[in-house]
């Protein structure tokens, strides 16, 4: 394998993230969901679950590309990723805060404040780490975090718990963000600072597999043994979610390996399907979302976030367009769907015109 060529199925994969992440965040009613568009509510996984960590998986991978290259440059490295950071964290609160930008309840963690953070922590692990530290980095942090949220009492509680809001980390989030948590907990963060260790080890992982990925060997034994860990993996994490469940919101140990076994599954799939046999016709649009994830990101939570700011009579523009291009003649459930794909498609249609112009944006 070429190691200055384009990885195609990366950006697929990642295309493929982007277009399930907007299609979860944006239903045209959150009462009306089908139930597999949706978190598990607390133990369990669904395939929104699988969103972000594919999302840091693939920002694990990314590092090893953009940085080994911009490294072998001469480029000032360090200043490039607290430059990147800052950008992901401050656009993150930024957008946690508007439209109303309430000083009192203004949330503080979030889905892009925890890529910057993770981006930001994982880049320096890559550039002064071998691979061999960076894979007992990950078990580190996957045994810590089980041994703080089972083994560590939570402070005025006296027993150590992984119920919603009585965790270690939701303590912690109450104790430094007070009220400047997710709006609907109010008493916990998905994206907290102690979960943020083990999301550590979900970039990890995807350092891990780029690296292997860039390696000069024979393409069917790199992809075959890409198989081979992502189906152990996704087995002991499925094994150690007898015990330490399965958990997005905990961001739970057992989490992090089912769905890095998940990730590699998906990914070795997707080159055997489109680089071995050939069934490439269908990946373009992906291709579109892959190319600028983050800024595409951004703009369908920007545009959700307009939509539902612009008054309507005694609604939004959010819940209008829902309720009478959709709801009136689909039905709730299946309206909130095709509300969600048409938000798919006007992000899409943005992608492709950026494609189409080569406009590639870094944030």
């Amino acid at each position: 394998m070429d190691t200055t060529k384009r990885l195609q199925a990366l950006d697929v994969f990642r295309g493929l993230t982007i277009a399930l992440m907007i299609l979860v965040n944006c239903p045209g009613s959150w009462e009306t969901t089908y139930r597999a568009l949706l978190h598990a509510e607390w133990h369990g996984n669904t395939p929104t679950d699988e969103v972000f960590p594919f999302f840091l998986f693939i920002v694990g991978i990314a590092i090893t590309f953009s940085l080994t290259k911009r490294k072998a440059a001469g480029e000032n490295v360090y200043k490039k990723i607290l430059t990147r950071t800052l950008w992901i964290v401050g656009i993150g609160v930024f957008l946690n805060g508007a439209p109303g930008f309430d000083l009192a309840t203004w949330r503080i963690p979030g889905v892009l404040t925890r890529i910057g953070i993770v981006y930001g922590i994982c880049s320096v692990i890559f550039m002064k780490t071998s691979i061999r530290q960076q894979f007992w980095i990950a078990i580190g942090c996957l045994l810590g975090y089980w041994a703080l949220l089972t083994l560590v009492p939570v402070p005025g509680q006296g027993f150590a718990s992984l119920e919603p809001g009585q965790d270690l980390g939701a303590w912690l989030d109450r104790t430094i963000f007070g009220n400047h948590l997710w709006s609907q907990s109010k008493t916990w963060d998905p994206e907290g600072l102690l979960s943020t260790i083990p999301s550590i080890a979900t970039c990890i992982a995807g350092i891990l597999t780029g690296d292997w990925v860039r390696r000069k060997m024979e393409d069917v034994d790199k992809w075959s043994a890409l198989f081979a860990v992502g189906f152990l993996l996704f087995l002991v994490g499925l094994l150690w979610g007898e015990v330490f469940p399965i958990n997005k919101k905990l961001w739970t140990s057992s989490y992090v390996l089912f769905h890095s076994g998940l990730a590699l599954l998906t990914l070795a799939t997707i080159w055997w399907l489109v680089d071995v046999k050939g069934y490439d016709g269908w990946i373009k649009p992906f291709i579109w979302f892959g190319i600028n994830p983050l800024f595409i990101y951004i703009l369908h939570e920007v545009i959700a976030i307009g939509l539902y700011s612009i008054p309507v009579g005694e609604t939004s523009a959010y819940t209008w367009i829902y309720q009478n291009v959709f709801n009136s003649w689909l039905g709730p459930y299946n309206a909130s769907l095709a509300f969600a794909i048409s938000m798919v498609l006007i992000n899409l249609v943005v992608a492709w015109w950026l494609y189409k112009r080569k406009i590639f944006i870094k944030v």
